[in-house]
């Protein structure tokens, strides 16, 4: 019987293979070979002291069948090898290798849509690294889920490998891109409340067309089809369904395999109405009585999860401005499926102490950090605040320095602080732009321009412009440091030399040569204020012989000197196209500092924009302004005053509105006007991706009022005027393109009336 086991021992260890599973337990106790001496053969890139340090017995320890076994797993582990054995022969253990060879040189052929930028990223392998199948085959996958991601599933990849001397490899991976996977339909199951139409406009993923050419979110995306089921649980809570659940969202291949049919199977529940609504604090100085105002809905209305989240940030905001700045708000949601009501508690309670240790900003190569941290509305040690947070973030994305704006809170040092870390992705932000384009004012123009919004990082932009049309030439330069000796003041001039043709409105033309100083400042995150001087040379030239007498009898040169300043309330939300908010601004300019003309001019204007859908799509915006000149001692001239008409008051020509020379009829402009507008902006069921939005509006207003000695020879009514049309605005990749369709209905006989009016311009 030991002669059977010792031979069976001595088998394994020649074998140089793992200890069979069915040794007896007093086999292994038996005494084994000593070895004398171990000898590592085939490496020539791997030290042998690098075998030996994975090795778990040495020389002079016995050949033990188990740590042959370790020792064999140890070297594969390293993914050195493709392949080990070890045997064992009077007294010398030999450690036979197979090296796995070295990559030299990694390429990808047949990728069209994906750069090797990208694949590069993607994939683990690099040059100088270990060649092993197992790598090989991940970064296959990872590839392969890069393509998925971008919509071709498919795309295939076939791994290459060319040998190379000195157990080198190149490693090629050639790949079969496949056209883009679409989604051929997007069905709803389960949905009663709202259509198929309806809920295809609120997701992301959409369905395959010829004209989808700038989007790619016709193409099949399993991260954006869950980003979608997300979509839908908030548009349904919006909306009161608080027991809405999407059921599941399944994906089927076509035949083909060239397109997706997406099918959401959706649970609406019930719809709920607000209940009774309630204040708790636990802020001992806190009168709840202050934040009842706050409570924009009453017991009745549909319950909105928008609206409650708008409450919390308004009650946040209003209890962190009167110093309470360490607040935790949370909504107590209690349903009552009976009455199909939710009763809603917003329980104010003392949050933790949080204050910020650090703001750190990466990610920016050329714009300087203090570009990106003075638009924080918090600085190192100040009490976090989320609203404060939001706020930073919208004043860094306005700055439109970057692509990207990624601002993550991460744990401080200690439990009470927080570390604010913003990730930018910069893009360009210098512009060379030539345009061309269309005005109905202006005629056919030109535009050529050099401009950078961000000059050497710090945030500073200069402009170069020149303009050149059938009404007008222009050429400026401007220059405007946001923040003026390190303050929260902005600061810029601004030179300029101008000529107009106004001989449609007014029989002459003009020429102004200037400067112009400026500077901002905020008073709030809402109210600014801007004050200006400006110096500049007029001159009238080609005044028609039969132009009104008005103007013949004007200085034809003077000058002006002036300063000014322009107030502004500003809650909408944005500056550029906005859907919500309003605004009101003053401006007043003096003219008498020098110069030879002495006047006061002022106007005032406000608007408000109200959307009538949670898409913001459907949007009512009003707006108004009025203005008022007068001389100071002298009378005010024809360019001075007010000229209404063209884009102030549609229906009418540029100047066709306000007092006018009988004789002539040219506009000699009002020293006092009014106008405002009523308009609905709404989409004209066309995809999106068309950007076509649609308007009907109507505008009103009126111009009176002239200096000077003119008994009887001046229309100068003052009657109200007002206008109806319609209009189409289109975000075309050439640029904005506006048409409007306005007929004039309250008007005057000397009126001069516009019924169309176009506008388009780009820049390439």
């Amino acid at each position: 019987m030991l002669r059977k086991m010792r031979t069976a021992a001595m088998m394994v260890a020649l074998a140089g293979a793992t200890v069979p599973a069915f040794l007896p337990v007093d086999a292994q106790a038996q005494n084994y070979p000593t070895i004398s001496q171990i000898r590592v053969d085939g490496n020539n890139r791997i030290e042998t002291g690098t075998v030996d340090a994975y090795l778990k017995v040495r020389a002079g320890d016995a050949y033990d069948p188990q740590k042959i076994n370790d020792s064999l797993k140890a070297l594969f582990a390293t993914d050195l090898f493709a392949d080990v054995s070890i045997s064992y022969n009077d007294g010398t253990m030999v450690v036979k290798v197979v090296e796995n060879p070295i990559i030299n040189r990694i390429a990808f052929e047949g990728n069209n849509h994906l750069k090797d930028d990208a694949l590069t990223t993607e994939v683990q392998l690099k040059p100088r690294v270990v060649y092993t199948r197992t790598k090989v085959q991940a970064d296959v996958q990872r590839i392969l889920d890069l393509y998925r991601r971008s919509g071709r599933f498919a795309a295939t990849v076939n791994p290459k490998v060319i040998q190379r001397d000195q157990n080198r490899v190149d490693l090629v991976f050639e790949i079969k891109e496949g056209e883009a996977t679409g989604v051929r339909r997007i069905n709803f199951v389960g949905n009663s409340a709202f259509d198929d139409s309806e809920l295809s406009g609120v997701i992301r993923t959409t369905e395959s067309a010829w004209w989808k050419i700038l989007t790619s979110d016709d193409n099949y995306d399993p991260d954006r089809v869950t980003f979608d089921r997300e979509l839908l649980r908030r548009f349904y809570l919006a909306a009161g369904y608080a027991d809405f659940q999407v059921l599941s969202s399944v994906a089927e291949l076509t035949p083909d395999r060239s397109d997706f049919f997406i099918t959401y199977t959706v649970n609406e529940g019930e719809r709920y109405k607000f209940g009774d609504i309630k204040i708790n604090s636990e802020i001992d100085k806190l009168d709840v009585n202050e934040l009842t105002p706050l409570i924009k809905v009453d017991k009745g209305d549909w319950y909105n999860s928008e609206v409650v989240d708008d409450m919390i940030k308004s009650l946040t905001d209003y209890v962190g401005d009167r110093g309470y700045a360490f607040v935790d708000i949370k909504p107590e949601i209690k349903r009552d499926r009976e009455t199909n009501t939710i009763n809603v508690t917003f329980n104010i309670t003392k949050g933790p102490k949080v204050y910020v240790e650090r703001i750190d900003i990466v990610g920016n190569v050329r714009t300087l950090d203090k570009v990106v941290r003075r638009e924080f509305r918090f600085v190192e040690g100040d009490a976090f605040s989320t609203s404060k947070l939001n706020r930073s973030r919208q004043r860094i994305e306005n700055l439109n320095f970057f692509k990207t704006v990624d601002i993550k809170t991460l744990p401080g040092s200690e439990p009470d602080k927080s570390v604010v870390e913003v990730d930018v992705d910069e893009k360009s932000t210098g512009e060379f732009s030539i345009g061309a384009g269309y005005g109905t004012d202006q005629g056919p123009f030109g535009q050529a321009g050099i401009r950078e919004r961000n000059l050497l990082g710090r945030g500073q932009d200069l402009r170069l412009g020149f303009t050149v049309g059938g009404s007008s030439r222009q050429i400026d330069l401007s220059f405007t440091e946001p923040y003026f000796l390190d303050r929260d003041v902005s600061a810029g001039f601004d030179v300029f030399r101008r000529e107009d043709d106004n001989q449609d409105e007014s029989s002459y033309d003009e020429e102004q040569t200037g400067f112009g100083l400026r500077a901002g400042y905020n008073f709030t995150e809402h109210l600014s204020q801007q004050a200006r001087y400006g110096f500049e040379l007029d001159k009238y030239s080609n005044v028609d012989s039969d132009a009104s007498r008005l103007l013949r009898e004007e200085d034809p040169d003077f000058s002006e000197s002036t300063i000014g300043q322009t107030l502004t309330y500003d809650q909408r939300d944005s500056s550029v196209s906005p859907k919500d908010g309003y605004f009101a601004q003053v401006s007043n300019d003096l003219a008498g500092f020098g110069g030879s003309e002495r006047y006061l001019k002022s106007r005032v204007s406000a608007g408000y924009y109200f959307p009538l859908d949670r898409q913001k799509e459907w949007v009512v915006s009003t707006k108004g302004s009025s203005g008022y000149i007068f001389g100071i001692g002298e009378d005010t001239r024809i360019s001075q005053r007010f000229l209404l008409g063209g884009s102030s008051l549609r229906g009418f020509a540029a100047g066709g509105v306000g007092p006018r020379d009988k004789a002539t009829g040219d506009a000699v402009g009002g020293k006092f006007y009014y106008s405002g507008t009523v308009q609905l902006d709404f989409p004209l069921g066309l995809p999106s991706e068309f950007a076509l939005k649609g308007r009907v509006f109507s505008d009103f207003g009126s111009s009176s009022g002239v200096d000077g000695d003119n008994p009887g020879e001046i229309y100068d009514l003052g009657s109200l005027r007002g206008s109806v049309g319609i209009g189409v605005g289109w975000e075309s990749p050439f640029g904005p393109i506006g048409v409007d369709l306005s007929q004039a209905v309250l008007k005057e006989d000397y009126d001069k009336e516009e019924v169309f009016r176009l506008n388009f311009g780009t820049r390439f």
